[in-house]
């Protein structure tokens, strides 16, 4: 299963492991039960502090549990974890061997306090690059405390639960039996929906921070960059970010970013916050901005208020807040999300396995993913309301030549159909001639630009007809001390680059008005 480099590779991780683990699998006569045990040879042949029992009795078959000699931890992989999901395998066996995890002690002392049962059931493809995140964060937590247990299942291995269940989006988690959450999900932000007590908490250990000379929010490229900057000049620097990597960690493969010939978003994002983290920058994680109060209103300090109950202070803001994925705003959509209605092709597309789909928008975005997803489906329709497709001409001749894609121009979506549990059909109408057609399939896959994250600064910046934030060449927007960066802005072309460059520039044009400052407005 393992070519021999990446057999060097692993030999070399494993040598970290220090406590004696043993792997028990649960196997039947299928093919990938054989693929699944020899995987599972060949890692312990690797070790020898790793054991390998072919005997377990697991109704879930193939399947295999890892667990630390003497104790009692919970992992389980119902998968062959390879592709994305290779690392989560290394690192659970690194850490279930003992080697320590890189999470604050804090944090691995909160998982260790949880009280109660937590039985969570994750379900993933391993085309996916949201759901390591997840899987990663649970089987830590499963190793710190034996309260927690998680099985990581292969969606198109476990195809009969997955349609059962009705899961046609991942990674979707569920605890005890109940949806817990879906897409991705880091440690911290798992563990805060479990321990309830520590919103609060949290809030008010915000507040009682000193003001900052310079806030960021957002933890995009757009706000690592502005603070790495800003920390440079020897400023009290703070970043609050939602997730710390933005939408990159959403970005498949990124291939033109300088200097950088390829990689993938959640190690770009990973990337950033390294850097970011080198200088003396407080990163302030899963933190939502509401309110945005500024420096006349608030007593000298720029304010931001917190979806949490708690509220920074700066001399000056830096808002990088970013986009989302933009919505077609039609009956059905709502209802039946990720019930069907889908907006990653790479992380969604496994499991609609041999059933027909149809993506919207003919941008590059819609194209390739139409592309990816007819290597999988079994027919892929796509609709684009404009009268021809805008992708790149070798993107629209590849995706013509496909035999099992079929492409509708002048479309325009008016409703997803379902039958109350899932999405069965389309309805769109012909532009041209003005009638209705309805295509039935099994899911759809909205491709259609972004939107920018500003609803929370309505009235407070000027923004345009589009929700952008206006700024001018130096990154300041229409209130004095707040400046914008990234794709939340009116700058053109949102690229990673684009953005980056941004924010460096929006932190110089915040450092250099900070400098200008009066007196009485730094006391404060």
């Amino acid at each position: 299963m393992l070519d021999a480099n990446l057999e060097v590779q692993l030999k070399a991780y494993l040598e970290r492991v220090r406590e004696p683990l043993e792997i028990v699998a649960s196997l039947d006569d299928s093919d990938s039960s054989r693929d699944m045990h020899a995987l599972l040879q060949q890692i312990a042949a690797l070790s020898p502090h790793i054991s390998l029992r072919p005997d377990g009795t697991d109704a879930r078959k193939p399947s295999f549990s890892l667990n630390r000699v003497g104790s009692d931890m919970g992992i389980r992989f119902a998968a062959i974890p390879l592709g994305h999901e290779f690392t989560s395998l290394v690192l659970a066996l690194l850490q279930v061997g003992g080697h320590p995890p890189k999470v604050e002690p804090a944090l691995i002392d909160q998982i260790a306090a949880l009280d109660g049962s937590y039985s969570f059931e994750v379900y993933m493809s391993l085309s996916c690059h949201n759901c390591p995140d997840v899987v990663q964060a649970l089987n830590l937590m499963a190793v710190v405390n034996p309260k927690v247990r998680v099985t990581i299942i292969d969606g198109a291995l476990f195809q009969d639960e997955v349609n059962a269940r009705q899961v046609m989006a991942v990674p979707s988690i569920y605890l005890n039996g109940e949806v817990f959450g879906s897409g991705r999900m880091g440690v911290e932000e798992i563990v805060a929906k479990l321990d309830t007590g520590a919103a609060a908490q949290d809030a008010a250990r915000l507040s009682a921070k000193p003001p900052y000379d310079m806030l960021i929010i957002g933890g995009g490229p757009a706000g690592a960059a502005a603070a790495v900057y800003a920390a440079r000049k020897g400023i009290r620097t703070g970043v609050a970010a939602e997730r710390f990597g933005g939408q990159v960690l959403d970005t498949l493969a990124i291939e033109n970013y300088i200097s950088v010939p390829e990689t993938d978003g959640p190690k770009f994002a990973a990337a950033l916050e390294q850097h970011v983290k080198a200088y003396d920058v407080d990163v302030m994680n899963l933190q939502r901005a509401d309110k945005l109060v500024p420096a006349d209103e608030a007593g000298g300090l720029i304010e931001i208020q917190l979806a949490n109950g708690g509220s920074l202070k700066s001399k000056t803001v830096i808002l990088s807040t970013g986009a989302r994925w933009r919505e077609i705003n039609v009956p059905g959509e709502q209802q039946y999300r990720n019930r069907g209605v889908a907006y990653c092709p790479h992380c969604d597309g496994p499991l609609f396995k041999g059933k027909r789909v149809a993506v919207i928008g003919g941008g590059n975005s819609g194209v390739e993913a139409a592309i990816d997803l007819a290597g999988v489906v079994a027919h892929v329709t796509l609709l684009e309301f404009d009268t021809h497709l805008r992708a790149d001409a070798v993107l629209v001749n590849k995706l013509k030549s496909l035999s099992n894609a079929s492409i509708h121009t002048g479309a325009q979506t008016t409703e997803i159909t379902g039958d109350g549990q899932k999405v069965n059909g389309l309805v769109y109408t012909d532009r041209a001639s003005g009638e209705p057609r309805r295509i039935d399939l099994e899911g759809v896959f909205v491709q259609i630009g972004l939107v920018p994250n500003t609803e929370w600064l309505k009235g407070t910046v000027e923004l345009s007809r589009y929700g952008e934030i206006i700024v001018d060449a130096k990154g300041a927007t229409s209130v004095a001390g707040i400046f914008a960066a990234g794709d939340a802005t009116t700058v053109p072309f949102k690229q990673i680059i684009v953005a980056s460059g941004d924010g460096a520039k929006a932190a110089l044009g915040a450092f250099d008005y900070m400098m200008r400052m009066a007196p009485v407005a730094q006391a404060a």
